[in-house]
């Protein structure tokens, strides 16, 4: 991990906990050693962080007050609160870390009046019945899709039965029982969705189909609505 990195892991803790945070807490927090814990308080001391506090007493950050808070009206601080909630409960295992992370973030900015309401939301989501997780690195797919990069997996159907594909990622979508991942499918030269819970071995491969991703997915996205309307109107 580069320095810059673990400057930030180190703020992030600082936000997490509430103050005094002992040391050992912020080491065991960020995988370092008490030494070099100290050694990083001072550098983010030195790079305009008000950090009180010491060894052996506990830290306590204070944000940094030329910095505005960030202004969000009841109802959208709401919105933030219900859609990061909702992510913590859908999303992949690294998804779900972010949006914790993203929560703890947006409550250290905003004025201490709105960050009490974040903490006691009215509105927030709970799925009891979890999806099931992805049996490949989705982190890897969403940067596949974003980087238009065709990947391959193996993939095994509700029948049991194995392919191998390679795939256009278009966009990972969360249904009801998994995550989906919509492509453009080579073997089949047709649109197709695979379930993230039964895919294996996936590669990213070197193959770009830029700038291809936006309108296939409009396109995939057209077609999946159309199917729904037409299965929707036949059963009225």
């Amino acid at each position: 991990m580069s320095r810059t990195a673990r400057l930030f892991q180190l703020m992030q803790a600082l936000r997490s906990h509430t103050p005094p945070i002992r040391a050992e807490t912020l080491a065991q927090d960020t995988g370092v050693s008490l030494r070099t814990i100290y050694r990083d308080v001072e550098s983010l001391r030195g790079l305009g962080a008000v950090i009180e506090g010491e060894a052996g007493f506990g830290y306590t950050l204070q944000e940094d007050a030329h910095l505005p808070p960030l202004a969000f009206e009841e109802d959208e601080l709401e919105a933030l609160v219900l859609g990061l909630r909702d992510v913590e409960q859908v999303g992949d295992p690294a998804l779900a870390e972010a949006a914790r992370s993203a929560l703890v973030k947006i409550r250290a900015r905003v004025p201490e009046r709105q960050a009490r309401r974040l903490e006691h939301a009215v509105l927030s989501a709970r799925r009891f019945k979890p999806l099931s997780e992805p049996t490949i690195d989705a982190a890897t797919l969403r940067r596949a899709a974003w980087d238009e990069r065709l990947v391959s997996f193996a993939y095994r159907d509700k029948g049991g039965s194995a392919s191998a594909r390679s795939v256009k990622p278009l966009a990972i979508v969360f249904m009801t029982n998994a995550h989906m991942l919509l492509a453009w499918c080579l073997l089949r030269q047709d649109f197709r969705a695979f379930r993230l819970d039964r895919m294996l071995e996936l590669e990213v491969l070197e193959e770009s189909f830029r700038p291809e991703r936006v309108p296939l997915l409009r396109e995939h996205l057209a077609l999946i609505k159309a199917e729904y309307n037409s299965a929707t109107n036949g059963q009225t």
